[in-house]
């Protein structure tokens, strides 16, 4: 199966082509503010550096969040057209399950955390072995109430670990264990580990329920909730 992955949770844009269980190809790229403007180049470099058409895919895959509203939106969009394009199947999954996949057969619990602002992170808690595994639903909340939720030694990976390592350390002590620095950015090619999975169990879904998982409402939908309240 030739699959296209594709991650803009996070200021990081990241592309991944495999081709049944090989890695063809990855692009993973700091864009911040043009993540709009060079997505599209990200995946056309991809793919004619690898000779592979978008027509010769068999699949599309996405990060649906939680993270950057206006990253996540661009990603699920960009992937949707592709779809719509070449009438091919498209699976989407969690940006912190996929953060989590940077650690497989983790001896301990993987604690995946974004900065979400507003001194709070999106952050999961998955058992790593293979696939990650959901032990509880990724949240939104402030670090400290989120440590609260783990039993025992746990490894943090993702920029909001590193954020709130002091205050993470403090509360946890000796069970709390970092993934080094150079895995702390989510990778495509750990979401088509995800991907393929769903892929297998014949979990593709309609591009129409290809939808954003934004976890707290945008400051749009908070702003209308206080107009009409």
């Amino acid at each position: 199966m030739k699959l296209l992955t594709i991650d803009t949770s996070t200021s990081t844009c990241s592309v991944a082509l495999t081709i049944d269980q090989r890695l063809a190809g990855e692009y993973l790229l700091q864009l911040d503010r043009t993540l709009t403007n060079r997505l599209l180049s990200c995946v056309d470099t991809l793919l004619s550096d690898a000779g592979i058409r978008t027509c010769d895919l068999d699949g599309f895959a996405v990060a649906l969040g939680p993270g950057s509203f206006t990253g996540v939106r661009v990603g699920v969009a960009t992937v949707k057209g592709l779809a719509l394009a070449v009438d091919k199947p498209v699976v989407g999954f969690s940006s912190l399950a996929m953060l989590a996949g940077n650690l497989p057969w983790s001896s301990f619990p993987v604690c995946p955390m974004f900065d979400a602002r507003k001194k709070e992170v999106y952050a999961g808690i998955y058992r790593c072995k293979e696939v990650p595994h959901p032990l509880a639903a990724d949240c939104v909340l402030p670090p400290a109430d989120f440590l609260k939720k783990i039993n025992g030694p746990a490894v943090f990976i993702g920029e909001g670990s590193e954020k709130y390592r002091d205050l993470i350390t403090s509360s946890m002590g000796a069970d709390a264990f970092f993934a080094p620095w150079n895995v702390h950015q989510p990778r495509a090619s750990a979401g088509a580990l995800l991907a393929a999975d769903l892929f297998s169990k014949g979990k593709s879904v309609p591009l129409a329920e290809l939808n954003p998982i934004y976890i707290r409402p945008s400051e749009a939908e908070l702003a209308k909730l206080h107009r009409h309240p």
